[in-house]
């Protein structure tokens, strides 16, 4: 946790020499709930208290609901106090949408009720569920550099109203890859769910991984 951190990520991911284009326009209906309720040098009961605070309103939604607890003590911990909570919620079609919430920094801001922390993030995934599409808020800058990236074929991917930073993101995609998305917008009634919906088509930029194994 910040601010003195300690903790490690592994990243690991499979060599790909190109990239096929993509057709995902129905994102489908939310059939499950997952997430982890994690704490560090505090105590344990925190995680639990903010699963109880977010079922209490994901409860409302539907009834398939985990959400697992992760506490960490000692040197496995990292240098500074915290928790958190992360949600994803998985559609019939496989779309994830996710929300994420951490407490404050040590001796940063206002102190946070862990109660609080779990019912807003309950709130903010629901909001991503509500915006709809088939990438959340989050990563809809991702989705379309992959898109970008393609193949040069057509590619389509539905997003919910898109992001202030997903908007700059495009305008940086225009001026690195010469690249223009074809931007619908689909209204509610058409949908039938939900915020605004926006259908995002483009041509990929046929890129291809060029590097070599080295002997």
């Amino acid at each position: 946790m910040p601010p003195k951190g300690g903790g490690e990520i592994l990243f690991a991911c499979p060599v790909r020499k190109v990239l096929q284009p993509i057709h995902f326009t129905d994102p489908g209906k939310i059939k499950r709930i997952r997430g982890t309720a994690y704490s560090v040098r505090v105590s344990p009961q925190m995680a639990n208290r903010m699963v109880e605070s977010a079922r209490s309103i994901l409860n409302k939604l539907l009834p398939d609901i985990y959400i697992y607890t992760d506490h960490m003590k000692g040197v496995s911990s990292g240098k500074s106090p915290g928790f958190g909570m992360c949600l994803t919620a998985e559609t019939i079609n496989g779309t994830i949408l996710s929300a994420e919430l951490a407490s404050n920094p040590q001796g940063q801001g206002a102190a946070v009720l862990p109660e609080e922390l779990g019912q807003n993030c309950a709130k903010l995934l629901l909001e991503e569920v509500y915006r709809g599409g088939c990438v959340d808020s989050t990563n809809q800058s991702l989705a379309l550099l992959l898109m970008t990236l393609g193949q040069r074929d057509v590619s389509k991917v539905l997003l919910g109203p898109l992001s202030p930073y997903t908007i700059e993101f495009l305008r940086h995609l225009r001026s690195f890859f010469q690249i223009m998305f074809k931007i619908e917008t689909k209204t509610p009634e058409e949908e039938h769910m939900g915020g605004e919906k926006v259908l995002m088509t483009c041509v990929g930029t046929g890129f291809s991984n060029l590097s070599k194994t080295m002997r």
